[in-house]
């Protein structure tokens, strides 16, 4: 168990390196945030988390980085934030697409996925169980962001996303939104990789599975509120046309 100050200098320390990918040391956040602690004993703080599993320090670096137990509990800790916020300028993009391509299926997945993807960053899979049809979108997205000049990163992408459709049943996707962070995924070993899935209803009310993959870095705040969003509109767009 984690004190309440070790808390705030965790979460504060994962939203650091979620914006950098670099590592975060005890003095940059001594003279960025107002913990009410010196860079010593802001020191002394992350030094009990790297014993409590939840920072581990590049050999290479005089800064931390968050691990799989780390964004874990920023994940349980902070999804409840994605329930309270409204990304306007989200829900209208994506509310265009649904208005726009509700009609056909084919249009609708490649513009939501080629969406999503851009506002993600991430490799996004549209996969719909009753038809076994796929669409991805996100390679380009994901060329982008640091993690791809690593190559043990590359080899774990590339072997999850390869014959996905198979995969993603495993993954169990529900209404509930499921988080997979690092080695908590079930169908291969990677601690570079995490995975958020949902099962939504299309237009005419078909199960859809939908799945976003990207850096165990990436921003699960907002990647969250994306599916919750676009699971919502569906819904509240399905119940206007029914009445």
């Amino acid at each position: 168990m984690i004190t309440e100050r070790q808390g705030e200098i965790l979460k504060t320390l994962i939203k650091e390196y979620i914006k950098t990918a670099e590592p975060v040391s005890s003095g940059f956040l001594a003279s960025k945030y107002d913990f009410g602690l010196c860079s010593s004993a802001i020191r002394i703080e992350m030094q009990n988390l790297i014993q409590e599993g939840y920072l581990e320090q590049p050999h290479t670096s005089a800064g931390r980085i968050p691990t799989d137990k780390a964004y874990r509990y920023f994940v349980d800790e902070m999804v409840r934030e994605t329930e309270k916020k409204k990304h306007v300028r989200i829900e209208k993009i994506i509310e265009d697409i649904i208005m726009r391509d509700m009609e056909d299926t084919f249009r609708f997945a490649s513009e939501l996925s080629k969406t999503l993807s851009q506002l993600s960053s991430s490799f996004i899979i549209i996969h719909y169980p009753e038809r076994d049809i796929s669409w991805k979108s996100g390679l380009d997205e994901i060329v982008k962001i640091p993690e791809f000049s690593n190559h043990s990163f590359v080899s774990d992408f590339l072997c999850l996303v390869d014959d996905f459709e198979n995969k993603i049943m495993a993954l169990k996707p529900g209404e509930e939104i499921k988080i997979y962070i690092g080695e908590e995924i079930p169908v291969i070993r990677t601690s570079n990789v995490s995975i958020i899935c949902s099962e939504i209803d299309s237009c005419n009310r078909e199960k859809v599975n939908i799945a976003l993959v990207g850096p165990r870095r990436m921003n699960y705040l907002k990647n969250i509120s994306l599916i919750r969003n676009i699971n919502k509109l569906l819904k509240d767009l399905y119940e206007e046309r029914k009445n």
